[in-house]
C-alpha cells in the first residue's frame, strides 16, 4: 500500500537511521531480504515446518505469490503461486495456524473503505520448499462495522481463529472472525476490544497468550486473555524505513520486525516476557494516541524521539496545509 504521509515520514528520519546508532547494533542478528522480486515486504511469519524460515510477501500490485526466505541467508528458497483465488487486490498480513496452514490476508483498503469485503486465503505450507503452484481456499470476509482498512491478522495457534486488527491513525479495533471460516459464505469479523495503535501488523506468541501489536514507531504488547486483551507494555521496536510487519521467532523468544523496501532488513528483538520485562512500561491510564512515538515507541534515544517528533511535526503540518487546499 502507497503511504504518502508515512514515507515522508521516512525519508525525514534518513538522517537518524543512517546514524551510528546503539540501538541499530543491539540485538541485531537478523537478516535481509536479498530476492530483488520482494520489493514491498508487507507481512511476516517465520514457519514452524522448516525452522529459520520466513514467509512474506509483497504489498498491493502484485501476484498471487508467497516466499520462503532462508533467515540465515536472506536468499529466497521457495516461491509458491496461489491458485484457486481471484486476482489479489492489497495483501497486508500472513500468518502460520494450526497444522502448518498458511494464512494471508487481502484486506488492504487504500481508500480506507472503498471495498464492500475482502479476502483472506489459506493454504497448505509445503513440506518440501521448492517453487511449485498451491491451490488455495479464499473466504470472504466483511466486518460488523463496516468497510476499513486491515494490515494485521493473527491466527490463534491452538484454536486457529482467525482475527483482524484494523489502521486507524487514531487506534483500531481486534476483530474476531466466526470459530470457522466458511469458504461459500460471507465471513462476518466482530469489534471486540480496542487497539491503541495505528496497527501496520500483530502476531501472536507460539502459545497463543501474547498478542504484539506493531506501528510505524513502535509497538504495544498485549496479554491475550481469550481475545479481550489487557494492555501489558510497550514494544522495543527498531526504527526503520518503512516498518510494515512482525512475527514471533518459532521459540517464542525473539521478535522479528520487517520493513518494505528492496533488501529491506530485518531485526530482531527480544520479546516480552510474561511479566513483560522486555517492553517499556505503559503510561498510566493507558492509551496512546496511534501518531505518538512517546507513548506507542519502544525504548528509543531522546536524540531520535526528538528527531522523531520534528518529523512527525512535519508531517502533520504538510497534511494540514493539503487539507486547507482541498
Amino acid at each position: 500500500m502507497r503511504r504518502p504521509f508515512a514515507l515522508l515520514a521516512g525519508a525525514l528520519l534518513t538522517g537518524v537511521l543512517a546514524a551510528p546508532a546503539a540501538l541499530a547494533a543491539d540485538g541485531d542478528d537478523g537478516f535481509t531480504i536479498k530476492d530483488p522480486r520482494i520489493r514491498e515486504s508487507s507481512g511476516l511469519a517465520a514457519s514452524r515446518l522448516h525452522p529459520g524460515v520466513y514467509w512474506t510477501h509483497n504489498d498491493s500490485g502484485y501476484g498471487p505469490q508467497i516466499y520462503a526466505v532462508d533467515g540465515r541467508t536472506g536468499e529466497t528458497v521457495a516461491t509458491i503461486t496461489l491458485s484457486g483465488i481471484g486476482k489479489p487486490r492489497d495483501v497486508e498480513a500472513i500468518s502460520l495456524g494450526p497444522g502448518n496452514q498458511i494464512y494471508v490476508a487481502d484486506t488492504g483498503d487504500n481508500l480506507g473503505g472503498t471495498w464492500p469485503y475482502v479476502w483472506i486465503y489459506r493454504l497448505p505450507e509445503p513440506k518440501e520448499l521448492k517453487d511449485r503452484t498451491i491451490r488455495a481456499t479464499q473466504y470472504v470476509v466483511k466486518y460488523a462495522d463496516g468497510p476499513r482498512d486491515v494490515e494485521s491478522m493473527v491466527v490463534h495457534p491452538k484454536t486457529g481463529r482467525v482475527y483482524l486488527i484494523d489502521k486507524n491513525e487514531d487506534g483500531g479495533h481486534l476483530y474476531e472472525g466466526p470459530a470457522e471460516l466458511s469458504p461459500s459464505g460471507t465471513n462476518v469479523f466482530e469489534p471486540i476490544a480496542p487497539v491503541d495503535l495505528w496497527a501496520t501488523d500483530a502476531a501472536l506468541s507460539p502459545d497463543g497468550t501474547h498478542l504484539v501489536v506493531r506501528g510505524y514507531f513502535g509497538g504495544i504488547h498485549y496479554d491475550w486473555n481469550g481475545g479481550r486483551i489487557k494492555r501489558a507494555g510497550r514494544l522495543d521496536v527498531p526504527l526503520q524505513r518503512q516498518g510494515e510487519s512482525v512475527t514471533y521467532s518459532v521459540d517464542g523468544t525473539k521478535l522479528l520486525y520487517g520493513s518494505e523496501g528492496v533488501e529491506s532488513p530485518v531485526q530482531v528483538r527480544d520479546a516480552p516476557d510474561a511479566d513483560g520485562s522486555a517492553t517499556s512500561p505503559s503510561r498510566p491510564g493507558g492509551s496512546s494516541s496511534a501518531g505518538s512515538v512517546a507513548d506507542d515507541g519502544g525504548r528509543i534515544g531522546a536524540g531520535t524521539v526528538a528527531a522523531v517528533a520534528v518529523a512527525a511535526a512535519a508531517v502533520w503540518g504538510l497534511r494540514r496545509l493539503l487539507r486547507r487546499r482541498s
